[in-house]
């Protein structure tokens, strides 16, 4: 099962240079647009199955567009890259093993990675993944929690919890993005680090609630009385009379028992013990089936006169 995920976020402006900058940035660079756009289909672990995502620079001089897509295929992702500058068009193809994905996080599972650390307001202290860098190379991103800041979003000032993603590229230099998300996880603010332009959402969205967690229901423990219960007790009725038409039978098919019986009474009344039960445990005992061997030498550790229960019998 996959779930479906899309962000866009269409507005972008750039920083001012400040008064201490050396050299100003060229004027055809002043004013720029930049999209981005992801749709991602993931699995519930957040394995993606397919994802299509697409950034557009306008520039008043050279626009550039970059296009990827990732498609699960048996066992290997497929990787398509394509970048658009000017009217030169470059594209490639790249096979990925499935043993060479494990623990890789796209693009679309880490806005909802994101989504999950603005809810929970913290950042793992070991969060370290598979990512792709700007080339497409396989490498490993860190994360990093800085805080909470104030921004303003759509003239009104709210509270953002930032977080910083940092792709270490095999080769080229480590590139960090730092996310404003909201409390409900949605993304209000993106900064790509050593980047003149940042991407501001333009309408302040609806915020979700938290969900209330009501308290278990508590029942208190009522007694069993069996005897009110009809089905209850027409069970023990029926049980009753079974044992009883048992233990007839029984005696009809073994005359010796109720000589046995008789035995035992007489010598219940010669000796007139305080304890019956155990008494005629002791009695009894000699003649059970499941009778352990009685020593040959008597120890002050004498066994039980009852016999241990057998779980069968409690099916029986």
């Amino acid at each position: 099962m996959s779930s479906k995920l899309q962000s866009t976020v269409p507005k972008a402006k750039d920083h001012q240079p400040s008064a201490e900058e050396s050299l100003p940035a060229p004027k055809a660079n002043a004013e720029a647009i930049h999209f981005l756009s992801t749709l991602g289909y993931l699995s519930w672990k957040l394995h993606v199955m397919e994802q299509h995502s697409q950034e557009f620079i306008k520039f008043r001089v050279l626009p550039m567009e970059r296009k990827m897509t990732l498609v699960k295929q048996d066992d290997q992702l497929t990787m398509t890259r394509s970048v658009k500058e000017g009217e030169e068009v470059k594209t490639e193809v790249t096979f990925i093993p499935g043993s060479s994905t494990m623990g890789f996080i796209s693009e679309a599972a880490n806005l909802v990675l994101l989504r999950v650390m603005a809810w929970r307001q913290t950042v793992p202290s070991n969060a370290r993944f598979l990512a792709l860098d700007t080339e497409g190379k396989l490498c490993y991103s860190t994360y990093q929690g800085l805080g909470f800041q104030k921004i303003q979003v759509d003239r009104q000032q709210v509270e953002v919890f930032i977080v910083e993603q940092t792709v270490h590229s095999v080769k080229g230099i480590p590139n960090s993005c730092q996310f404003y998300l909201l409390s409900d996880g949605h993304l209000a603010k993106r900064i790509q680090v050593g980047s003149p332009g940042y991407c501001l959402v333009t309408q302040m969205p609806i915020l979700r609630e938290k969900d209330e967690i009501e308290p278990r229901p508590v029942f208190e423990k009522k007694p069993l009385v069996w005897e009110e219960d009809m089905e209850l007790y027409s069970r023990f009725v029926d049980r009753k009379e079974e044992l009883r038409l048992s233990h007839s039978s029984y005696l009809r098919q073994h005359p010796e028992a109720q000589a046995l019986i008789s035995d035992f009474l007489l010598f219940l009344l010669l000796r007139q013990p305080e304890d019956v039960v155990t008494f005629a445990a002791e009695y009894f005992g000699p003649f059970a089936k499941r009778h352990p061997p009685t020593p040959a030498l008597r120890s002050s550790h004498r066994p039980s006169p009852f016999r241990s229960l057998d779980p069968r019998d409690l099916f029986h």
